[in-house]
């Protein structure tokens, strides 16, 4: 207990420096200012700035990306008040009530809720964050390759989820990422696989140009092929939340806080989810249900305390099992891979301390988003009016020199732009891209596991299925695959539901 509260206090005391209150205050305001520019996404930003911090050291790499994810999922919320557009998937539940609001002649107390709110709900999960994830850490270093196997198979079982409403969909494309994979060098014996005789793919698809294609390039195609542009609402009153509204948030906080980070804990359920379900709690137990979508304090509060607040849970299961919650988590984790850091089990023995940096660096970004939502606030409006034919050209560009800049190699530019491309009809068909990145980060993993299992059994499949550990995860995998059959699901529905039912008839009785 006292080592865990000695390793927080040092981390932060370790970005209490200027060069680290910079990276972390600059990268908090570009994530608002990407999450402001409707189109853009938490995870098109930290994919692009992985490319961009590749040669810094990983503490502020790391630093970077935090603040940016957390900015960019508050920054959406302007766009959803002053445009009824979300900035990003997360902010969709603020757009009825926060523009209801914002036509009323109130924009400015919106954007103050939904700053104060975002505030508040980050807080909580960070909080949680220092709380839960040694805890979670310390149990997983009993794994071995066998229930490395399983971690990694039930982290593409949850690819069906992540983002979506088609699992069959999710799973297609993260056995695509698991596919991609495979090509190259396999990892115990250096034998070429899936090459076809070209040298260049010896080496594998590197991550960033994956990254970068899947998430930047498709986006700037995806913008381009579907312009659209919408006026907005000007802001004339003051954005600083008043008394009784401030206390409303700390309620709404104390009631509905813990609930949302675990939703954050639930791999496969991201900030969207967050905010819906934190929407609908508070329109469940409001007296005031008629007024939610036309302009709700309390709808706008839930909404914004909901998705903030699941970000510190999606990346408490990143950390401590290498399952990351949601999309942006899952580009998070994979740019941790890339500076050196592997989460997952084996992270409180590698890099112990990193843990507790992570919560102070979400901390952090927390105060960057006050900071800058309740000061910043006309400035940063500015950025609505950038068009896309000027913004999508500089992004491109970004895309291109970031693919070269991980490894110098043209290839890398080629595999960008293929990806891209593929990536680009695939969303318009409905696939996403989170599944595949998810199945390209946990491949080798899962190769790795599958192969050092069965030396270490002498070809035997037996013991992926006996020890304790892999007997939990293979049947939560299963289950979970088992649960988007629909004959399945109403058979367990019909289970519990008779269950609920003789439960009642007993209370009854009793009473």
């Amino acid at each position: 207990m006292l080592t865990g509260l000695a390793d927080l206090g040092q981390a932060y005391l370790n970005i209490l420096n200027f060069t680290s209150l910079a990276y972390g205050l600059s990268g908090a305001l570009l994530g608002i200012i990407v999450g402001c520019l409707p189109g853009l996404s938490a995870t098109l930003c930290i994919a692009l700035l992985t490319t961009l911090t590749i040669k810094l050291a990983a503490n502020d790499a790391i630093l970077i990306l935090i603040c940016s994810y957390v900015g960019t999922l508050y920054g959406g919320s302007r766009t959803a008040i002053l445009l009824n557009i979300p900035g990003t998937a997360a902010n969709a539940a603020s757009c009825a009530d926060g523009h209801a609001l914002a036509l009323r002649g109130e924009a400015g107390r919106a954007i103050g809720i939904a700053t104060s709110g975002a505030f508040s709900g980050t807080l909580f999960g960070v909080l949680c964050l220092a709380a839960f994830t040694p805890v979670l850490a310390e149990v997983s270093l009993s794994f071995g390759a066998y229930e490395f196997f399983w971690l990694a198979l039930l982290g593409v079982a949850m690819s069906g989820s992540i983002v979506g409403n088609d699992p069959l969909k999710g799973w297609l494309m993260g056995t695509l990422g698991l596919f991609v994979a495979q090509i190259g060098q396999e990892g115990l014996y250096a034998y070429d696989r899936f090459t076809f005789g070209w040298s260049q793919l010896s080496g594998g698809i590197s991550l960033i140009p994956a990254l970068v294609g899947a998430f930047g390039f498709a986006e700037v195609l995806t913008t381009l092929a579907d312009p659209v542009e919408r006026k907005m609402v000007e802001m004339r009153d003051s954005v600083l939340p008043r008394f009784r509204e401030g206390r409303a948030i700390l309620a709404h906080r104390a009631a509905f806080g813990g609930d949302r980070v675990l939703t954050g804990l639930m791999p496969g359920v991201g900030e969207d989810a967050g905010a819906w379900m934190s929407y609908a709690a508070a329109k469940a137990v409001s007296k005031e249900k008629e007024q939610f979508g036309k302009g709700s304090i309390d709808g706008l509060m839930a909404a914004e305390t909901g998705d903030m607040s699941s970000i510190p849970g999606h990346i408490i299961p990143a950390l401590a099992l290498g399952i990351p919650g949601s999309a942006p988590s899952a580009v998070l984790m994979a740019a941790m891979i890339i500076h050196g850091i592997q989460p997952g089990p084996m992270l409180m023995i590698q890099h112990p301390q990193f843990i507790y940096d992570v919560v102070a660096m979400t901390s952090l970004a927390t105060v960057s988003i006050l900071i800058f939502g309740l000061f910043l606030i006309k400035p940063l409006l500015l950025v609505l009016k950038i068009r896309r034919a000027v913004l999508m050209p500089i992004i491109f560009l970004l895309c291109t020199v970031g693919a070269f800049a991980s490894a110098s190699r043209l290839f890398d530019i080629y595999c960008m732009i293929a990806i891209g491309i593929g990536a680009f009809f695939l969303r318009r068909r409905g696939y996403q891209m989170a599944p595949f990145v998810l199945g390209l980060v946990l491949g080798g993993l899962l190769d790795k596991s599958l192969r050092r299992g069965l030396v270490l059994s002498d070809g035997s499949i037996e013991p992926f299925f006996t020890r304790p550990i892999s007997i939990g995860f293979a049947t939560v995998t299963i289950l979970i695959l088992l649960l988007y059959i629909p004959a399945f699901k109403a058979l367990i529905s019909n289970i519990t539901g008779g269950i609920s039912r003789q439960i009642g008839r007993l209370t009854s009785r009793h009473a």
